[in-house]
């Protein structure tokens, strides 16, 4: 379970305010150096000395090998980009269209590659596999993988679809970046996509003309035909050189015309063709014009390039020594867009080095492509095809019973990483593994990570595959598995995708366990991406279950949740009831770890409720039991809240060693969020003692610290702390400054606790240099904030507020 957001944020210092109106301001690069506007207004940018670095993102797929011609293909792409840079402000849209298997990606690669050095500031690729058996890819998760791609941590990337792609057109704008957009299927999927100032080129590749693009947004199109005869043969032989020299031009020219020029048929036939230099050639033509067509679902026009395409696929497919034939249809029935060789070795039944070779026998056959270091994924069509003949050769219950074995490997693959990614969260109870299921083991936190992220555009699919199923618990166990991992990594969209489709697992199986362990998940999700009304009905509906279970351990981690959800909302009364229940909960069940964690958070809503005393004697207390190293978390947290209460009874220096104790813990396990959230109370405390430029030092740091992890809520309020060391130094001026960017971004996020206090000190800021009316105004947008609640603190603050102004 999480330790506590924590940290008394709430009137802070001497609460003043901000500016009211529709002010918006974001915060994007690094937090280094203040900002110092008059008036803030649109994004602000703080920026390093010299020239910001910027990641360079490098995501084009690998050339293809052989390719051939194209020429008037590729200069047309020259063109367009030529034209289109003559204009400012537009973006070169360029629309590869043409039927399935023509080369469209090809074609788009080569340019790419040839051409990256025009776009210094990098490439980015998705491909959005509209024509998938599958579901295709959202314009909102291609968003996120391009967000994340541009330095933008999950935490900070926006919910909605329409502010994914506002921030992805502001990162891009005064970059030259190439954007490939693989295998769309409509206008809908690309149009979030598109940058929106000059400078960046967009490769569209289509079965579709995407017509709209061009009425709307100005694209041209380049439809792409099949080969000519003389540019199959050159690419029969570009693959078969040096295998096959003596093949005759017409025997060459028969199976080019038998796989009606298309380049994805001929690489195949190809293919064979080169791994049987003994046979002539006019014998595999043969071969090829006797094959019976196998599949009848291929969804393709009809005609002669429908008909090459089934052919050659039956053709290479029924080719394959048995052992690789089956462990090709079976991967058809992975769900995700890609795949390793561990889950390869699952469906199949073998080793992993067994499966390596096996896939390497594929690759070879071009029937699946290898995109990176042990992941591979198939062409749409050939994906489809291998779907197809699995549902012909394989039962129903042995599908079902392969996508079981793969789900019980991704769980326990998932339980390991989570040992490295999150080894303080309890691990799920998992069924063993299958006979033959040999899960990955990590040698450490980095590897974990990579697997996950490897994985995880997939596990969506992955688990919605087992619900469409029926398989329940599988579906349900890997859903409460993952969650060790969200925790820390926080991909909010694919954490609740997954956890939405566990829920449904978990309901249809009627196991109220279950289904509390993902309300649970659920409400950290919603917690931690700050949606607190949806995170406190997911834990109280865990909480209704897990008391109705008689689940008392399960209850204590309930009530310390919706302790901890208190502490992240400012609700001192709710966090003082959930805490206290919680720690109770725990002490009764021997629980000490947890119950002392738990009085923690109990100290911490003390601080809240500015029962400061309390919080000083409960932490005093629990300190000298969090020596052992696996608390050393807990201690660091432990430190911050006994700061903030030694703060609040005006022991400032007690308070500065105590903070500066818990930015120790945070530096030596180097650990970015502890130190970023415990550096502002440092400052706090610094700035008590008269060390201002300490203080600025700890929240300037902060702020980068935060920046860079993502959390705009701390990263706000660092830069509020800021505006009110500027205050106190007399600098009203650059305090407003502050307070406005802090403002907005509680406005955005419609935290109006936070809000409150940041407009009590704009106002404030506001009033010292001049501006009365504003200042004013501030006030009065305080007041009727916190005229929303009546806890102490806000209380106070709305009757100094009201005071003021004369209400």
């Amino acid at each position: 379970m999480p330790t506590p957001a924590g940290g008394s944020e709430f009137g802070s210092a001497d609460p003043s305010g901000a500016a009211p109106g529709s002010t918006h301001s974001e915060l994007s690069g690094a937090a280094g150096n203040v900002v110092q506007a008059r008036e803030v207004s649109g994004g602000v940018h703080f920026h390093q000395d010299g020239a910001p670095r910027r990641p360079v993102p490098r995501q084009l797929p690998g050339d293809v090998r052989g390719f051939v011609n194209r020429t008037r293909d590729l200069e047309r792409l020259d063109e367009i980009t030529a034209a289109d840079c003559t204009e400012p402000g537009v973006t070169a849209l360029a629309v590869i269209a043409g039927t399935a298997g023509v080369g469209k990606t090809s074609l788009a690669l080569r340019w790419a590659h040839r051409e990256q050095h025009r776009f210094p500031d990098g490439q980015l690729y998705v491909n959005l596999r509209g024509y998938d058996p599958g579901k295709p890819v959202t314009p909102q998760h291609a968003l996120d993988c391009f967000l994340e791609a541009l330095d933008v941590p999950p935490r900070a990337i926006p919910r909605k679809l329409p502010d994914k792609a506002a921030a992805y057109r502001s990162l891009l704008a005064g970059r030259r970046i190439l954007v490939v957009l693989d295998n769309a299927a409509g206008v809908s999927q690309v149009r979030p996509l598109l940058p929106g100032s000059g400078g960046c080129q967009v490769l569209v590749t289509s079965r579709s003309r995407l017509s709209g693009l061009a009425a709307r947004e100005g694209a041209r199109r380049i439809t792409l035909d099949v080969l000519s005869e003389d540019e199959a043969v050159r690419l029969v032989r570009e693959v078969t050189a040096g295998q096959r020299p003596d093949d005759e031009p017409a025997a060459l020219a028969e199976l080019a015309r038998l796989c009606a020029h298309l380049p994805l048929a001929l690489r195949i036939a190809a293919e064979r063709a080169s791994a049987r230099p003994w046979m002539r050639l006019t014998d595999l033509i043969r071969d090829l014009r006797d094959e019976s067509v196998l599949w009848d679902a291929l969804t393709v026009d009809d005609g002669e390039e429908a008909d090459a395409v089934r052919t050659v696929f039956a053709w290479s497919y029924r080719a394959l020594p048995p052992e690789e034939a089956r462990l090709f249809r079976l991967l058809g029935l992975h769900p995700g867009p890609d795949f390793g060789a561990g889950v390869a070795a699952t469906l199949a039944g073998v080793t992993l080095a067994r499966a390596r070779t096996l896939l390497d026998v594929l690759i070879g056959a071009h029937l699946i492509e290898q995109h990176e270091a042990d992941r591979y994924h198939f062409h749409d069509l050939l994906r489809t095809y291998a779907r197809d003949q699995a549902c012909h050769e394989e039962a129903p219950e042995l599908r079902n019973g392969l996508l079981r074995r793969v789900l019980n490997w991704y769980g326990h693959t998932a339980d390991a990483a989570q040992t490295w990614i999150n080894p303080h969260e309890p691990h799920v109870e998992l069924d063993a593994p299958e006979e033959g299921v040999v899960p990955l083991v990590f040698s450490g936190h980095d590897e974990a990570v990579a697997w996950y992220e490897a994985e995880r555009a997939g596990l969506p699919a992955i688990i919605l595959a087992a619900v469409d199923a029926g398989l329940d618990r599988p579906a349900w166990q890997l859903a409460v598995v993952l969650r060790a991992i969200h925790m820390r990594l926080q991909p909010f969209d694919e954490w609740i995708a997954i956890a939405d489709a566990g829920l449904v697992a978990a309901r249809r199986s009627g196991d109220r366990a279950a289904e509390a362990e993902v309300l649970e998940s659920l409400g950290m999700a919603y917690a931690q991406r700050g949606q607190a009304v949806e995170a406190a009905d997911f834990h109280r509906n865990c909480l209704t279950i897990r008391q109705e279970l008689l689940d008392p351990r399960g209850v204590a981690f309930a009530l310390n949740n919706l302790a901890v959800l208190g502490l992240r909302t400012l609700d001192s009364a709710a966090a003082l009831l959930w805490a206290r229940r919680a720690a109770e909960a725990f002490e009764a069940i021997g629980e000490w770890h947890w119950a002392r964690i738990s009085r923690v958070n109990l100290a911490e809503a003390y601080c809240e409720a500015e029962e400061f005393g309390s919080a000083v004697a409960l932490v005093s207390e629990v300190l000298p039991e969090l020596r052992e190293p696996a608390s050393a978390g807990h201690r660091g947290n432990a430190l911050n809240v006994l700061s903030t209460a030694r703060l609040g009874l005006g022991d400032a220096e007690s308070a500065r060693a105590a903070a500066a104790a818990a930015v120790e813990v945070a530096t030596s396990r180097h650990n970015r969020v502890w130190e970023g959230h415990w550096l502002c109370t440092l400052g706090r405390a610094q700035q008590a003692c008269g060390d201002i430029d300490e203080a600025l030092a700890s929240y300037r740091r902060s702020a980068a610290l935060q920046h860079g992890l993502g959390d705009r809520v701390r990263e706000a309020r660092a830069w509020h702390l800021t505006g009110v060391a500027y205050q106190a130094l007399g600098r009203h001026r650059e305090a407003v400054d502050f307070h406005l960017t802090a403002a907005a971004v509680f406005r955005e996020l419609d935290d109006g606790r936070r809000l409150a206090v940041v407009l009590a000190d704009l106002a404030e800021a506001r009033s010292c240099s001049g501006e009365h009316d504003a200042g004013a105004a501030a006030r009065r947008e305080a007041v009727g904030i916190l005229a929303r609640y009546d806890d102490v603190r806000a209380s106070r603050l709305r009757e100094r507020q009201a005071r003021i102004l004369g209400d």
